[in-house]
């Protein structure tokens, strides 16, 4: 029986921007859907301040979706999803970006639903929280070059990090650019930021692969080389450190020549190794 994909989305990120690359998995035959985790997709908050022409002042008040909302209920939510989802077949869960810390929560909670669990460009903590991964060499070499900004409220009184992608500042859209997807066309690039939200929770989960749940499941890595996001150093470092946790199960380790969100964009390569995967 073939299996179910179950993706996972990043910061600021939803269920939409995996649709082409379903697309291209379906076109090949595959079964796949992408969750919205709580406070996420069409329960996202997008204030009218968000909208043109813009009030920052009042978007720095007006109340968000994820205030209250903890990492420990997206793991619930792709836990609910993967149990409906097993019923029908084998699971492969794949994760991106901050999704990394969700499929690691859902992999040591219930290893035996998982077919495979894939880390794409993704955050797979193992001895550090991801805080602490942040003050290693292997990212601020590559951050210090960029920033995806200040955000535009307190994140202590608004419960989220609110960050404003409908900015018209040059700077910063060729910062951001830079930093997500400087392999894409402008054009795919302002397409691109339309589809990200402006609210994540204020605090990231310390969910870390443990040897004797997660450690059990095939998994596999794949390196995104042009990131500057999550940089090719920072994603060669959780593949040591996880294989030298499980070392009997490594790391099946494939690579992909894009930035944080070209796969995404363009998919068809993405496609085919996650097929092959299947």
């Amino acid at each position: 029986m073939s299996p179910t994909f179950v993706f996972v989305h990043g910061s600021y990120s939803n269920s939409f921007s995996w649709a082409p690359l379903q697309r291209e998995l379906a076109l090949r035959g595959h079964r796949s859907l992408a969750v919205d985790l709580p406070g996420h997709g069409f329960a996202a908050a997008f204030p009218a301040a968000y909208q043109a022409p813009q009030d920052l002042g009042r978007l720095a008040t007006e109340p968000s979706t994820v205030a209250g909302l903890a990492d420990t209920d997206a793991v619930a939510h792709v836990i609910s999803t993967v149990r409906r989802a097993a019923e029908h077949g084998p699971v492969i869960l794949a994760g991106h970006s901050r999704g990394g810390l969700t499929i690691t929560g859902t992999g040591n909670a219930i290893p035996e639903l998982i077919h495979r669990i894939v880390y794409i460009s993704a955050w797979c903590c193992v001895d550090r929280s991801p805080a602490e991964y942040t003050r290693l060499p292997e990212y601020s070499a590559e951050i210090a070059a960029g920033t995806l900004g200040a955000p535009v409220a307190d994140p202590a009184e608004l419960g989220a990090v609110r960050l404003n992608w409908r900015t018209a500042d040059p700077e910063r859209l060729r910062t951001l650019k830079t930093m997500l997807l400087a392999d894409g066309t402008d054009n795919e690039f302002l397409a691109f930021l339309n589809t990200l939200e402006p609210d994540e929770l204020a605090s990231a989960a310390d969910d870390r692969i443990q040897a004797t749940t997660l450690g059990r499941i095939p998994h596999t890595y794949v390196r995104l080389t042009q990131d500057r996001s999550i940089p090719l150093a920072l994603q060669d470092l959780f593949i040591r450190q996880a294989d030298a946790l499980t070392p009997d199960n490594p790391f099946d380790v494939r690579t992909l020549e894009s930035s944080h969100a070209g796969f995404l964009v363009r998919p068809e390569k993405a496609a085919a190794l996650l097929a092959d995967l299947a």
